[in-house]
Order: C-alpha cells, then sequence, then structure tokens
C-alpha cells in the first residue's frame, strides 16, 4: 500500500500557523513512508474564499518546501463529482431528499429543547416523492445516518474513540443549490485521491463519525485517522492574531527562515527524545505519529527567535543574501542604496552573531547602504567631547590615506588614540557612533571596512563639524 497523506486548507485567509503545522506533519509522514502528499484547496464556500487567500497559501507552502505531489485538486472545479456521487446515495436510498424551510428547521429544534430532547433532524421529509405544497424551496440532500450502533475507530494519536450512532444527525450533504457540504466533499475527495492516513487538527475529531459512516456508505476503505492537539499561547487560549505573527508569509517578512519555522513547528507536539535542532531530511526520517502528544502544544515565540538565530548562524551568508535584501527594502531602503552599499552576503556575515531574524538584522545594518546618519544629541554631547574630537580630526585624515583592510583601520585607531593619551576603546566608541549612529555594531575594524572609505571619512568630517563639540 502507497500512503497517501493530503493537506486540504481552505482558502478564506492566509496560511497560518497550525495550517502549517498540519502541512508539514502530512508531509513528512509522506516522505518518511514514501508516499505521496497532496495539496486540496478546499473552496466550497465561494462567498468567503478567495485567489488572494489561495495565493497566499500556496505561496506559504511554497516558502516553507513543502510542495506537493501532482496537482493541485480545487474542489470548485469537482461539483460534477459531488452531485454524481449524491445521486448515487439518493438511488440507493442512503440519502434523501429535504424541503424543509429555515424557519420549519429552526421550530423543530425549539420544540425539541423544550421536551429536553437533543435537536437534530426528525425526518419528516424521508420517504416523500416530492414536494410538500406550499414548500416554495429547493431541496437539500441529507444522509441517511445509521439509527443504532456505534462509530469506534483507533486515532493514531488519540487512541480508541467512540461515538453512538444516535448522537449523529442526518446531516446535508448537499445544498439546495446543488453544491456539497464540507463533510461530503471531503469524503468523496479522500476516497477519489486515495488518501491512506488524514492527518489534521483536533477540532475535527467531531466531524470524523460522520465522515466514517459516509464512507461506509460509499463502499470505500477507511483512512488511518491522526488528529493533531490544538496549539495554545503563552496564557493558555488558542493561537490567535493577538498573540503575535500567526501568519507563515508575516515570519518570513519578519525575517525568520523557512528552515528554523519548519524546524520549530516539528517539535511543537512531536519530539524524539530531548533533541531540539533537526534538518529536514532528519525530519523525513524520523517523524512518527507515535511520538505525537495528545496534549495541546504552547507556542513559545522566544524558543523560535532562538532557533532562527541558530540557523542564521549555521546558514552560509550568501544563502541568506536574497531574504536579506527583502527585508532592508522593508525596512526602506531603496534599490539603488543596496546596489551602492557593501555586498549583502559580507553585511550578513559581520552581523549574524548579533541577531535573532533578519529583520532585525536589516534594521541595525541600514547605516551601512545610506549617505548619512543621523546620531541622536544624547549620544553626541556624551561621545564628541573636547577630549576626543581632536582625535577623530587625526583619524580622519590618517583613513582617508589609509589601506582599505581591517589591519590598516586598526593600526589607524591604535595610532590616533595613542597620539591623545586615549585607550583604543575611547576612541573607538565614539568612532563607532559617528559612523553608525548607535553604540552596537560589528568590531570597528570590520564596521568600517563594510562602510568603506569615502562614507566613514565623509561620516567623520561631518562630526567635526558639529557647532561647540562636547556640548548636548
Amino acid at each position: 500500500m502507497t500512503v497517501v497523506t493530503r493537506f486540504a486548507p481552505s482558502p478564506t485567509g492566509f496560511l497560518h500557523i497550525g495550517g502549517a503545522r498540519t502541512a508539514l506533519f502530512n508531509f513528512l509522514f509522506a516522505r518518511r513512508n514514501k508516499g505521496r502528499f497532496l495539496l486540496r484547496v478546499e473552496d466550497t464556500d465561494r462567498r468567503r474564499s478567495t485567489p488572494q487567500a489561495v495565493n497566499a497559501i500556496v505561496d506559504g507552502l511554497a516558502w516553507l518546501g513543502l510542495d506537493g505531489d501532482g496537482e493541485t485538486v480545487f474542489q470548485s472545479k469537482r461539483d460534477a463529482r459531488y452531485r454524481e456521487v449524491a445521486e448515487e446515495l439518493l438511488e440507493q436510498k442512503r440519502a434523501y431528499h429535504c424541503w424543509c424551510s429555515a424557519d420549519e428547521l429552526a421550530a423543530m429544534r425549539a420544540a425539541q429543547k423544550q421536551r429536553g430532547e437533543k435537536p437534530r433532524y426528525d425526518r419528516r421529509c424521508l420517504g416523500r416523492k416530492h414536494p410538500p405544497a406550499g414548500a416554495g424551496v429547493k431541496p437539500v440532500v441529507r444522509f441517511l445516518n445509521e439509527d443504532d450502533g456505534e462509530v469506534a475507530f483507533t486515532d493514531a494519536v488519540h487512541g480508541e474513540i467512540k461515538i453512538s450512532n444516535r448522537e449523529l444527525d442526518d446531516l446535508v450533504i448537499a445544498r439546495s443549490d446543488g453544491t456539497p457540504t464540507y463533510n461530503f466533499s471531503v469524503v468523496v475527495d479522500d476516497r477519489d485521491m486515495g488518501v491512506t492516513h488524514v492527518i489534521r487538527g483536533d477540532d475535527h475529531i467531531n466531524n470524523t463519525p460522520r465522515q466514517i459512516n459516509l464512507l461506509r456508505a460509499l463502499g470505500a476503505k477507511l483512512p488511518v485517522y491522526a488528529h493533531l492537539p490544538m496549539i495554545l499561547g503563552a496564557d493558555g487560549a488558542r493561537l490567535s492574531k493577538r498573540h503575535g505573527s500567526v501568519s507563515v508569509l508575516e515570519y518570513r517578512r519578519h525575517g525568520y527562515l523557512p528552515q528554523a519555522l519548519l524546524n520549530y513547528l516539528a517539535r511543537l507536539g512531536w519530539s524524539h527524545g530531548d533533541r531540539e535542532i533537526f534538518s529536514m531530511p532528519e525530519l523525513c526520517q524520523l517523524f512518527d505519529l507515535a511520538r505525537v502528544n495528545k496534549a495541546a502544544a504552547a507556542f513559545d515565540p522566544e524558543k523560535l527567535r532562538w532557533l532562527n538565530q541558530h540557523y542564521i548562524k549555521e546558514s552560509a551568508p550568501e544563502s541568506l543574501a536574497p531574504a536579506f535584501v527583502e527585508c532592508l527594502r522593508d525596512a526602506g531602503v531603496g534599490e539603488a542604496d543596496i546596489a551602492q552599499g557593501p555586498p549583502p552576503a559580507a553585511v550578513i556575515a559581520a552581523h549574524r552573531e548579533r541577531a535573532a531574524t533578519l529583520a532585525e538584522m536589516a534594521g541595525r545594518a541600514k547605516f551601512y547602504f545610506t549617505d548619512s546618519v543621523a546620531v541622536p544629541p544624547n549620544l553626541a554631547g556624551k561621545f564628541f567631547t573636547a577630549d576626543v574630537t581632536p582625535a577623530l580630526a587625526e583619524l580622519a585624515a590618517a583613513l582617508a590615506a589609509a589601506d582599505w583592510n581591517t589591519a590598516a583601520i586598526t593600526q589607524a585607531i591604535t595610532a590616533a588614540a595613542a597620539a591623545h593619551n586615549l585607550k583604543f576603546g575611547q576612541l573607538a566608541q565614539p568612532l563607532r557612533v559617528a559612523v553608525t549612529g548607535g553604540t552596537v555594531s560589528p568590531p570597528i575594524d570590520a564596521t568600517l571596512q563594510l562602510l568603506g572609505r569615502k562614507r566613514a571619512v565623509e561620516r567623520l568630517n561631518c562630526i567635526l563639524k558639529l557647532p561647540r563639540p562636547g556640548v548636548a
């Protein structure tokens, strides 16, 4: 048997963290078992599904490298197939037409509640060949559920689950306009696509008995079900927008690496001993549903930042350059300034020990890609004192004539500091503030070397022209 998994998002919004983890677990299980991972877009809700949402989901999966095997299936293009299967169930007396109006159904449920009964459809349309007089509505199609017995299945995460058929209703499988409902289209697609393992969030556990009954009515082999625990925020509530960035593409925009996010998501509800860091080939080899936890997983932004910094430090700077340049653009750096600045890979190499994300790195490295920097008055008053400015002036002249490498730059700073009875750090920090606009950067020799002679000397001379040096 070839293992077939599927990720089936509804395109009513972006690809969120929970969806990305579901896609990842399906992908890993398929790869571990040398099977197929399929993508299905469940866009039967025509009012809420949008092309923009489809693109956001596809782009998010592509960024993560979770590409499906074969063509993507769109439910909106399979209406004829759903109608065909609904007709089969009608012919087999496993489904029937229902002409009840919304008002009639509401009155039915209200009466049942008043009698202390569980609200459910009372099958008043079962056996009718024609609509009741004055119905004035097009019929829906209802699945004739079993009356007795129970639905039992072994969930690969939660173990044995049993639901009495008396708890299940005759669910609508086709709306009055002929479009399929969620549970019906899912069942038809899973059967037609040969899905062997349904791996999805545990908010779908209540749908599973209904889908099993439908699959049995269609004579289909049941897949293995595995329902993943939900993801919670740090406050114990279900992860949502208020917990921060939940869109996968937002994480890309904020300078996270796909390999870091994948590694983090893999460990969000799954474990392999105490190990934290896995490459994708390792995850594809090790992932097992038996190691998925039943309990909800807590999303920890700081742990994700830690992982991201690890991957930034371990990655070749050249491989990060395109994403870093995107972050520079988002930080307001223009194309011409990027082109005239130092090589992005060289900037990454200098800054990767100090940044948890590429966006954070871009914000700190903007000074390399601008003609000038603004020095805050409090820093100017603190660092550009009467004792320091003569040394900065001498250093500016020395740097203008020095060879432009880190050794020569260090020698020039050392000589200027010594000539004015200053320690190296007493001159290096004012120099850093003058050329970067702040107090934090890579080693000053490497910072100047990347910045370039012209900009470094111009910024020093600009500081020296400030009126009344040493006064805030």
